[in-house]
């Protein structure tokens, strides 16, 4: 069975923040996943779940400078303290919400280098990136959660280092954690790379969390090229046990676009 979550960042944005997690649980959501937590409290944030009666299954590890442009730490060598420190806020605010995973962005490669200066930066993010990855999931390990990584698409975000399946499943195996997982959203792996349903195949053994988009315009997932119906079917027959994460920007107000989910509980 398919059980969608609410990506509060994205969806509910006619309410304040903390306001989303009951218009989310009165439109049939029962999970809840945003970028970050940070802004508010855990104790705040706690309360709004508790309120609800929804998980929080998600969120993303502290990024960097976000304003400025950086998403994530990951594998930006010489932030590596940072990076640290922002594993253990992180998993402190896990603990809180009871959240199972979090993610941690990779972070982008230097602009503008030239070709060789470019293969050497990805070999140092690469190095920096494993290094940082096993630090956080033994971490995670020892507070019961689990650390995702994600392929971002490198048309809405230049530069990401992890962009591909292929390359996150083989950081995967580099790394070598067992609590180390593949976040799967099909609209970035649609942009870069297609073949939605022979991806999720193949990579079910991976994959500790799912999200979902049109595209290209990143609305509702019944506007767009992708006819998510039988992906999500396929997805439920492969006996995927986790959660989709709705993670798309509303075409109108977030309750006017919720047609298309009447079959997994919402309540348009």
């Amino acid at each position: 069975m398919i059980r969608l979550a609410a990506n509060l960042s994205m969806l509910f944005r006619e309410h304040a923040f903390l306001d989303r997690f009951a218009a989310a649980a009165a439109a049939g959501f029962t999970g809840v996943e945003y970028l970050f937590p940070y802004a508010h409290s855990p104790e705040a944030l706690r309360t709004a779940l508790k309120e609800n009666g929804v998980e929080q299954v998600l969120f993303n590890l502290p990024p960097g400078d976000w304003e400025a442009g950086e998403r994530g730490l990951a594998s930006l060598p010489g932030r590596e303290a940072e990076f640290r420190d922002g594993v253990i806020e992180g998993l402190r605010y896990a603990a809180h919400l009871d959240c199972p995973r979090v993610h941690a962005m990779a972070g982008r490669l230097p602009e503008d280098a030239d070709a060789r200066t470019q293969i050497e930066a990805r070999e140092a993010h690469h190095a920096t990136y494993l290094a940082n990855l096993r630090f956080a999931a033994g971490e995670a390990a020892k507070a019961g959660r689990a650390l995702l990584i994600e392929p971002i698409n490198t048309r809405d975000m230049p530069g990401y280092f992890l962009s591909r399946q292929d390359q996150a499943v083989a950081v995967l195996e580099a790394v070598g954690a067992d609590n180390l997982r593949l976040q799967f959203d099909l609209y970035h792996c649609q942009i870069m790379e297609g073949d939605l349903i022979r991806h999720l195949e193949r990579l079910l053994p991976h994959i500790g969390h799912v999200q979902i988009a049109g595209v290209p315009e990143r609305h509702e997932p019944d506007i767009g090229e992708v006819h998510y119906p039988p992906v999500l079917e396929r997805l439920a027959a492969l006996d995927y046990r986790g959660w989709v994460g709705c993670e798309y920007r509303p075409a109108a107000e977030t309750r006017d676009g919720l047609g298309w989910g009447r079959d997994y509980g919402l309540q348009p």
